[in-house]
């Protein structure tokens, strides 16, 4: 083959240019190479400058539709944006206005680079989920705004580095029934819900039909099903039995709030007395935290609502009602206290034992509480402090306090079973030998044994502590770390992206498609960096197969 071009490119000299350079000298040829040399990278630099300000405008328009789909913007926003930049640009730097004018940003060019971004995450991730030791999955379901009931499966996986990953692994639109059988049809396995009957019942729930399948394929292997703890504990709710309570304090806001006119002359009843607070919200039962906020606040202002009520002949002879205030003051202490505790179990990233250990706080305080009400001690209920309660009053609030312990110990038995294990993996040093599983036993004798790294766990992560010990040394620890760490505690990441989706397919975007819908939340979820490099090179590809 080379004897042959050698051939053809001789063949061609000869006849074509022969004439015009043999008689050239040696310099000569040199100074006609070097020239004939630049004038070529020249015309191949004008195609290069060509593609190059072709592929910025792609990448910036990926850029901003990213960004848009983060954010939660409708994709008819990029022609907004494109616009601003226009209008920069000709301000600022006029030369480059141009080059701006080229960023492809319409509403049907944003929908194909959020969907192609999307699939970039997607496949990111099913790489990330090959490296992964272990997986924990957290399920929950929501109608979004046609009722549309929105299944979303969130993956925590850790490798064997002790890197965790936490995505959306996926969204399943079901528009007929959601029985256990039919989300055992969209997921493969899971490790905690939010507790709903379809997901957790014990003959056709979603996890009994998990571990059945798993069971069915290995006989040792159990899955660890966790409900979710702020479910949970919010349910606990109802032991207390203070419906009295709320009802009338929600008939009072309705009172204010749901008339213009009441609203308006209240708030400037607030205003003349210069009171700390400035309005008073509504109770809605699905915001968690609702229910104490406005316990609280009505409870601040009772002497400015009954005043108001009374200039409006409205009568709320419960204001009155020493039994019922005191009822009222004891629901605001121990809303209080359940909303401390709502408000530090939520947050992304938080391991099952922190949360565990926040539970069992929560529950010997209800002990103390209980114990303290019986013998006539309010130091910690500064609100029921205030109404000076009887002896029956407190007999019974301590009562209410046992029951919801008692809810509290029954609703979170499951972690319970693996307390042992979340204890081996918080506190290694502290734990015992003998009610360690028989599998660690021996390298937990040798981990306590070294002061070395007792030293270590006193300053490092828990993730960059089991990920310091030697496989060789510490294989079956390295392995109850990772499978403890991996778990989910709660769905607070599915709530998180639930109120992400209520935003987006809203009443005034209710045409926004499943697909869609589920490539936005993907992005605007995801802690991974799309490869925007990756998909401006697909892109000319696409192109140039045109």
């Amino acid at each position: 083959m080379a004897v042959f071009k050698d051939y053809n490119v001789s063949r061609h000299y000869e006849t074509k240019h022969a004439g015009k350079y043999k008689n050239l000298t040696d310099a000569e040829r040199a100074r006609t190479s070097e020239a004939l040399l630049a004038k070529l990278q020249k015309q191949q630099g004008f195609f290069t400058k060509l593609h190059t300000s072709r592929d910025a405008a792609t990448k910036t328009s990926f850029v901003i539709s990213h960004k848009i789909a983060k954010n939660s913007k409708p994709f008819s926003e990029g022609e907004f944006v494109k616009e601003c930049l226009v209008d920069s640009a000709a301000l600022i730097c006029p030369e480059k206005k141009a080059a701006f004018e080229q960023v492809p940003l319409s509403r049907r060019t944003v929908t194909r680079r959020i969907e192609e971004i999307a699939g970039n995450l997607e496949l990111q991730l099913q790489h990330e989920v090959a490296s992964f030791a272990f997986f924990s999955l957290a399920l929950d379901e929501s109608c979004d705004v046609r009722d549309t009931a929105q299944l979303l499966v969130f993956v925590r996986g850790i490798t064997p580095d002790f890197k965790i990953t936490e995505e959306l692994a996926a969204m399943r639109s079901m528009k007929g029934t959601t029985t256990g059988s039919d989300l055992f049809t969209e997921t493969g396995r899971t490790v905690t819900t939010d507790g709903c009957p379809n997901l957790t019942g014990k003959k056709f729930g979603l996890l009994k039909r998990m571990q059945d399948k798993v069971t069915g394929i290995d006989a040792d292997q159990k899955l660890v099903c966790l409900h979710c703890i702020i479910h949970q504990h919010v349910l606990c709710k109802s032991v207390l039995k203070i419906d009295h309570v709320i009802d009338v304090v929600t008939k009072m806001v309705n009172f204010i709030r749901a008339r213009a006119l009441n609203h308006r002359q209240f708030v400037a009843l607030l205003e003349e007395h210069e009171t700390e607070h400035r309005d008073i919200g509504y109770h809605t039962a699905i915001r968690w935290l609702s229910l104490g906020k406005v316990l609280k606040r009505v409870w601040d202002m009772k002497a400015e609502i009954q005043e108001f009520c009374e200039k409006k002949g409205k009568d709320f002879p419960e204001l009155s009602d020493e039994d019922w205030m005191a009822d009222f003051a004891f629901a605001v202490d121990v809303t209080a206290l359940m909303n401390e505790l709502n408000s530090k179990v939520q947050g992304k990233g938080l391991f099952v034992h922190e949360m565990h250990s926040l539970v069992k706080a929560f529950m010997t305080k209800m002990q103390f509480l209980s114990s303290q009400l019986e013998s006539n001690t309010l130091t910690h209920m500064q609100t029921l402090k205030e109404v000076t309660p009887s002896a029956d009053h407190l007999r019974r609030y301590s009562s209410m306090l046992g029951a919801l312990h008692g809810e509290f110990s029954r609703r979170f038995k499951d972690l319970r079973k693996i307390e042992d294990e979340m204890q081996l993996v918080s506190s290694p040093f502290t734990c015992s030998v003998d009610n360690a599983p028989s599998d660690v036993q021996l390298e937990l004798i040798d981990l306590q044994s070294d002061a070395v790294l007792a030293e270590h766990f006193k300053s490092a992560s828990l993730l960059d502590f089991y990920s310091s010990l030697k496989e060789e040394n510490f294989p079956n620890m390295r392995r109850h770390a990772q499978k403890m760490l991996v778990l989910f505690g709660s769905t607070y990441i599915c709530e998180q992206t639930f109120s992400i989706m209520k935003f987006q397919k809203s009443r005034y975007r209710s045409s926004l498609t499943d697909d869609h819908l589920s490539a936005v939340l993907r992005i605007s979820t995801s802690d991974i960096q799309p490869d925007f490099d990756a998909l401006v090179k697909a892109q000319q590809r696409l192109d140039f197969s045109h």
